[in-house]
């Protein structure tokens, strides 16, 4: 069985109709107005609701953080790259590429930070990376339910692949030769983001068109990859919307 967990997880999976629900279950204790709107909704569509003590719920989620509601469900629903592609949301593609994050927080970060800077999709690894578990899409807040996510064999492929089409790939790397806010992003992307730690593979670095970097003024020489995502998507953004006035 596939659990996701949390009131704006599971809303918004009820709301993007990429899963199946099998049922959901509600902690008998809780009685608040956000988690009685989601209940009605599984009501509306046909969902069975149970109402089961907490110690069952943290035992289902793995985890204490479920806010009272865990859902039964299928697992997420990947997307081909073609779809990514094909779902361009604004004047110019961009496509997030993940070279083997690990960490599921930090993954499910980028996933609401991607989706909340207008993100086409996001493209991750088939192995050594983290997938879309419940929670992933916990902390993305259900981001994970409405964007793209493409699972793709070989990351500096997909690379050569995007370039084909048009793409111009941008990798972020503490040694890149220019800073993250002098690229032109207003051009069909890709912003390619290493694992933590280990940053950019050697190969994914070769096939980037541009490697850049975000300056850093204390002690510590890089930024947790979530973050450093924020800071380059949002100056996409700003570019973008500035040309658009």
């Amino acid at each position: 069985m596939n659990f996701i967990y949390g009131i704006n997880t599971v809303a918004e999976a009820l709301k993007a109709r990429g899963r199946a629900f099998e049922w959901v279950g509600v902690a008998k204790e809780r009685n608040d107005l956000r988690l009685q709107k989601v209940i009605e909704e599984c009501r509306k569509n046909g969902i069975a609701v149970r109402f089961l003590p907490r110690p069952e719920l943290d035992q289902m989620a793995g985890s204490g953080a479920h806010q009272g509601i865990v859902a039964v469900t299928s697992s997420k629903q990947y997307s081909d790259l073609d779809d990514v592609i094909s779902g361009k949301r604004g004047a110019h593609s961009l496509i997030v590429i993940l070279d083997g994050v690990e960490d599921p927080h930090n993954l499910g970060a980028i996933l609401r930070t991607a989706d909340a800077a207008g993100a086409d999709g996001v493209v991750i690894p088939e192995r050594r990376a983290a997938g879309v578990t419940g929670t992933v899409a916990k902390v993305s807040a259900g981001a994970s339910e409405h964007l793209p996510i493409a699972k793709v064999t070989n990351i500096s492929r997909t690379i050569e692949e995007l370039k084909s089409k048009d793409f111009w790939s941008v990798g972020l790397d503490e040694r890149g030769g220019q800073a993250y806010d002098s690229v032109d992003y207003n051009m069909n992307c890709a912003i390619v983001l290493g694992a933590e730690g280990k940053g950019l593979h050697d190969l994914v670095k070769k096939k980037c068109d541009l490697l850049v970097s975000i300056p850093m003024l204390g002690n510590v020489p890089s930024l947790n990859v979530s973050v450093a995502a924020g800071i380059v998507l949002f100056e996409v953004v700003r570019q973008r919307l500035k040309k658009s006035k």
